[in-house]
């Protein structure tokens, strides 16, 4: 009997059961979603950096590693391995593409894991294994001939394999370019016999280990056995490991964020609907207590309505959330567009599983106080229908303004404040609703911002190129910068504190760089000190004005210089003045140049080129994809607005389903009625906006602070954004009003009025 009970229950309440599994199945659909990504992305980076060898540490000298040295390195205790490596730009002959041609000396440390064709092989001196996407791309197969230049050098072999390398998991030139563009960059790999064959001798200007030793340890000891402070590169500070676990971290921010604002709301609207059913189902109760079912099995018959509600919800939130993994996580989707590996499988972290049982158990718990709370007194007691407590005066009836409110207005604020969890409920609906959008809104406006400033303001430049500074001078470098109009960059790395930094010595005359201050207004190259990007004068506390000293690697002179001003900027570097560099007797050797031109001549002093084009087409995939999840988040905010405002505006028509009889008994027109239900709404939809236009800016700074402090970007919420959202917010409010604002026409007012009798 009780079976199709529930059954018959269910179709009555069939609104309020289906927008509470609609609640949850999108609150631990986000929650599943984002826990998925993040811990299967981590899960398949780190197996494939340690199948490929990623290296720990990499200790780097434009000279050259002798095999001694790579001995003493090895013979440190705490080193496993150690290669000699060494990767060079060169230009694919046909096409001008740039490729990273890559020679490990140990095979283990910084290899590739092949994915068509033949496996490596050092001993072979013409064969090369070139990327897959790369090759995929640009119409490359097994067994094509491959040209490629490096400085006057042809160096031609052919293709034995298609392969993914880990020191490639992200594959970009640098930190500029955003996402890889394998239409014109790739990597390929060659045996050391074919860099001996190409090359006349054997050089590699890098030592990379496999150690568990932290940097600062390591740096000690590769000192001690080197006799000399040489720059260190650690794997936290490389693009490959330092972002792909930075976008781990944004989906555990994002896994923070999201599902506990939706299972928020989910869980507290629970509480108000399973009170009200349990009041709805108050005659009901009484009767089967009075038939001599027992507490204990009435509990279970109620409490079971929430169980249902929970399981049905984690069912499709699990549907949900593993579709969302996919849709992040898979060769095509989002990361498979930045992250370029061989296994991309999904899985959830241990702790997932127990907070979808706690989430149940406390689904059940709700069901379980409400209907105890009716079960109370005799059976006698139960039968009687529940009474909604009594009226009480109000602050604003005792003030001169409650006389000039009209009807209306006043029976809306009394009955907002007699039914303080239910309007609750609903400012907090709209508050989320309109954080989720707005804060979307917003990353969009901040993204843009950070294009305008950056790439069209502050990146004038349309060709940067890469000079060979081991042979050219920097008076050749000048020659070769006049001839194309374009401006100098020295740049190389320091250490400040112990941390490592890019140096760049600027020499701008023609305007193809500008350095973004304060305030977002440009800020001129001083000629004494020097301009710090943010994240070096928050790392290390500095600020206008201070000193700090930077030591060059390689070299045992340090320098003391001050700080003119702190500047937004693409990498962790420090800028100064040829005149600033000069004053501080600092040597120097001009790599980049930066021209307005597109076009240049072929030269032995110039290793390769890069556009400014390239760039802005890598940032428009990244675009692309967030695009995609601004949507995504602005429909989520769309189905929270409409499943939390009908369910409790469902509750406020039932709770005042006699109220709303008596008023048209007494003359009121349905339209009438209507206009005063939707004037609640409107009004709550108003405080709930109210409250989440600046929630929703302290929302959006958190993301920004968590999910792209790299770019060190500002906030810029445009007018149009806040139109937009109050806008969307108002619209969803508004429909949903005009859906419960037509129950009202089927109002028997005999029957409504009898019931409490």
């Amino acid at each position: 009997m009780l079976l199709r009970k529930l059954w018959r229950t269910l179709g009555v309440y069939r609104a309020q059961f289906i927008s509470m599994v609609i609640m949850i199945a999108i609150g631990i659909g986000t929650f599943v979603g984002f826990n998925v990504e993040w811990f299967s992305l981590e899960n398949d980076v780190l197996s494939f950096l340690k199948d490929t060898g990623f290296a720990d540490m990499r200790i780097v000298r434009a000279s050259g590693f002798s095999k001694d040295e790579a001995e003493k390195i090895a013979a440190i205790d705490g080193v496993d391995e150690v290669s000699r490596f060494l990767a060079v730009n060169t230009l694919e002959k046909e096409s001008s593409d740039v490729i990273a041609l890559n020679f490990t000396e140990n095979f283990s440390v910084s290899g590739f894991t092949v994915m068509d064709g033949a496996a490596y092989d050092e001993a072979d001196e013409s064969g090369l294994w070139l990327s897959d996407r790369y090759a995929k791309e640009n119409d490359f197969s097994v067994g094509d001939r491959l040209t490629l230049v490096y400085k006057n050098l042809e160096i031609e072999g052919e293709v034995r394999g298609l392969v993914k390398a880990g020191e490639y998991l992200v594959c970009v030139p640098d930190k500029t370019q955003l996402m890889p563009d394998y239409s014109t960059y790739g990597f390929c790999y060659a045996s050391p016999a074919l860099l001996k064959k190409a090359f006349g001798a054997e050089f590699y200007t890098n030592l990379n280990a496999l150690t568990e030793l932290d940097k600062k340890e390591f740096a000690k000891k590769a000192d001690e056995a080197l006799g000399e402070t040489l720059l260190i590169v650690s794997r936290d500070d490389t693009i490959q490991y330092s972002e792909a676990m930075g976008e781990s971290e944004e989906g555990k921010t994002m896994g923070l964020i999201l599902p506990v604002l939706f299972l928020a709301i989910a869980v507290l609207t629970m509480v108000t609907t399973m009170h009200r059913l349990c009041a709805a189902e108050k005659t009901q109760i009484g009767t089967l207590k009075s038939l001599g079912f027992k507490d204990r099995r009435i509990l279970r018959h109620y409490s079971f309505y929430a169980l249902a509600i929970g399981l049905i919800g984690t069912a499709f939130g699990l549907l949900l959330g593993w579709l969302l993994g996919w849709f992040i996580m898979n060769p095509n989707g989002a990361m498979g567009t930045y992250l370029d590996m061989p296994s991309w499988r999904l899985s959830a972290p241990p702790f997932v599983w127990i907070v979808l049982i706690l989430i149940n158990l406390l689904l059940v718990l709700i069901g379980f106080l409400s209907v105890r709370k009716m079960l109370h007194g005799t059976a006698a007691d139960a039968l009687r229908p529940y009474t909604p407590k009594k009226m009480r005066s109000i602050a604003l009836e005792k003030t001169g303004l409650w006389k000039v409110l009209r009807f209306g207005e006043r029976w809306n604020l009394r009955d907002i404040f007699r039914h303080k969890t239910r309007s609750a409920m609903t400012l907090f609906g709209v508050a989320g609703c309109t954080i989720l959008i707005l804060a979307a809104l917003g990353m969009q406006d901040t993204m843009n911002e950070f294009v305008d400033s950056f790439y069209d303001k502050a990146i004038r430049y349309e060709l940067r190129i890469n000079l060979d500074s081991e042979n050219v001078t920097n008076d050749e470098a000048r020659e070769i910068a006049e001839k194309y109009a374009a401006d100098t960059c020295a740049v190389s790395s320091v250490q400040v504190n112990g941390e490592s930094y890019a140096l760049e010595v600027y020499s701008i005359e023609n305007d193809t760089l500008r350095f973004i201050g304060e305030s977002n207004k440009f800020t001129e190259l001083p000629d004494d000190g020097a301009l710090i990007c943010e994240r070096i004068a928050k790392d290390h506390g500095l600020k206008v004005g201070d000193s700090f000293i930077f030591s060059p690697f390689g070299a045992s002179e340090s320098y003391s210089v001050k700080v003119s001003g702190i500047v937004r900027s693409l990498s962790e570097s420090i800028a100064l003045s040829e005149e600033a560099a000069d004053k501080l007797g600092l040597d120097y050797r001009i790599n980049t140049l930066y021209s307005k031109q597109t076009e240049i001549e072929p030269s032995e002093s110039i290793l390769n080129t890069q556009t400014k084009k390239s760039i802005i087409d890598s940032f428009d995939t990244f675009m692309k994809i967030m695009h995609v999840m601004i949507w995504l988040l602005i429909i989520a905010a769309a189905v929270l607005g409409v499943v939390v405002l009908y369910d409790l505006g469902v509750m406020s028509y039932t709770e005042r389903f006699r109220e709303m009889a008596t008023l048209k008994v007494i003359g009121f027109k349905d339209r009438k009625i209507g206009k005063l239900l939707i004037g609640q709404n409107m009004l709550l939809t108003v405080a709930g906006i109210i409250i989440g236009i600046p929630a929703a800016m302290g929302v959006l700074k958190f993301l920004i602070v968590k999910l792209a402090k790299e770019y060190e970007l500002r906030i810029s919420v445009s007018m149009l954004s806040f139109v937009i959202s109050i806008a969307l917010v108002f619209g969803v409010s508004l429909i949903v009003g005009l859906m419960i604002a037509r129950k009202n026409k089927r109002i028997d007012m005999v029957e409504a009025l009898k019931a409490q009798e």
